[in-house]
């Protein structure tokens, strides 16, 4: 996919035209500079695709106006966006056709298990890689030098998921539930770790098959336990199918998800069931002024930026601002600016760790109603 590329129409030349053309190839060949390519791996088929959709609506929206502003150090940027699925082998894949395709910098994974799979990838090859989604906190504790991201950790998400079910819920019965995907359990597991170190115990701890028959017994297990607030750190689709099958069924507690349902696409599956489910995600950059111009091009577009959209386009802003400060296009200097200097991102200025990750602000809580999330306030 290439970006900010101009074809001229096509049409009859005038003699004048055809004369200056003429002239022209008489003078010594000059070249244009070439392109940056620059990798997207997102997933385009899978349980991800929205989430994925709102990274590369960003990038792509982020490379065009870096375009418009003179490119990366003075080069267009042009995309060569990948399906990885959000699944471990076919990220290795997509990474290895980066490298051969002698692709340096890359926007991606959006799934942790994705990214992490194929960072080792990029790391033993110098190509720089920047997330906009994956929050596993193995992914940058491992201090490879060429790894970042711009979206928070899933340690610091439990962290304050467990805060806020111990100062809002500590007298319910609560129950934490995983799916068995990578990203569920990770974030059970670190939920009721933080939760137990409290002193608050949960009343159940169980795994399930998503399904709809497995979701309807779910469902009449938690009704017949008496649970009154239930965590899953689930994806969009299957936890809003789970809170509607619940509903449908009688059964309301309190859910509180996580940064994997931010997107509409839970919405329009629960249905009003929606409403009042707590949500962990990153702050909201769209709702703050240093995103208040790019907001404005999206709605403009049609496009509400909300989810991981203002995410994708952070990630590419940063390749692009690392890159101008360095007057590089190569992945030494880039990485090593991102991790010594400080840029005016749409998330504000920010600069990055040692590990790789983002200084901006981490996690908020939120709360869907009508279609849409806010903050959820005290």
């Amino acid at each position: 996919m290439k970006i900010g590329r101009f074809v001229p129409a096509r049409g009859p030349l005038r003699p004048a035209l055809i004369a200056l053309s003429l002239c022209l190839a008489l003078l010594p060949a000059t070249h244009a500079a070439a392109d940056v390519v620059v990798g997207v791996a997102v997933p385009r088929s899978g349980p991800y695709v929205a989430v994925g959709e709102q990274v590369l609506r960003g990038v792509e929206a982020a490379a065009r106006d870096a375009n418009a502003m003179g490119g990366l150090d003075g080069q267009p940027v042009t995309l060569d966006v990948q399906d990885d699925a959000c699944d471990s082998n076919t990220a290795m894949a997509v990474a290895n056709h980066f490298v051969r395709s002698n692709v340096r910098l890359v926007v991606g994974h959006v799934c942790s298990n994705a990214s992490i799979a194929a960072s080792d990838i990029y790391a033993q090859n110098g190509v720089v890689m920047i997330t906009a989604a994956s929050v596993a906190a193995r992914l940058t504790d491992r201090g490879l030098p060429n790894i970042f991201r711009v979206c928070g950790r899933d340690d610091d998400q439990a962290r304050l998921s467990a805060a806020v079910l111990a100062e809002r819920f500590r007298d319910r019965k609560i129950a934490l539930i995983q799916d068995q995907t990578p990203a569920a359990r990770s974030l059970a597991a670190a939920t009721k770790d933080n939760l137990n170190r409290i002193g608050v115990n949960e009343a159940l701890f169980l795994s399930f098959s998503p399904s709809d028959a497995d979701d309807t017994a779910l469902a009449d297990r938690l009704k017949g336990a008496g649970i009154e607030v239930v965590y899953y750190g689930g994806d969009a689709a299957e936890m809003g199918r789970l809170v509607k099958i619940a509903a449908d069924r009688g059964f309301r507690p309190q859910w509180f998800g996580t940064s994997a349902i931010a997107t509409p696409d839970f919405a329009k599956i629960a249905g009003s069931a929606s409403n009042g489910v707590l949500m962990t995600f990153y702050l909201d950059p769209s709702r703050q002024p240093a995103a208040a111009a790019v907001v404005k091009a999206f709605k403009a577009e049609g496009v509400d930026p909300t989810g991981s959209t203002i995410y994708g386009y952070a990630a590419m802003q940063a390749l692009v601002a690392a890159g101008n400060f360095a007057h590089s296009t190569e992945p030494k200097p880039i990485a090593q600016a991102l991790h010594t200097e400080r840029f005016d991102l749409v998330l504000g200025t920010v600069g990055f760790d040692a590990k790789g990750d983002v200084t901006a602000q981490g996690y908020v809580l939120y709360v869907w109603k009508d279609g849409s999330f806010t903050p959820a306030g005290k």
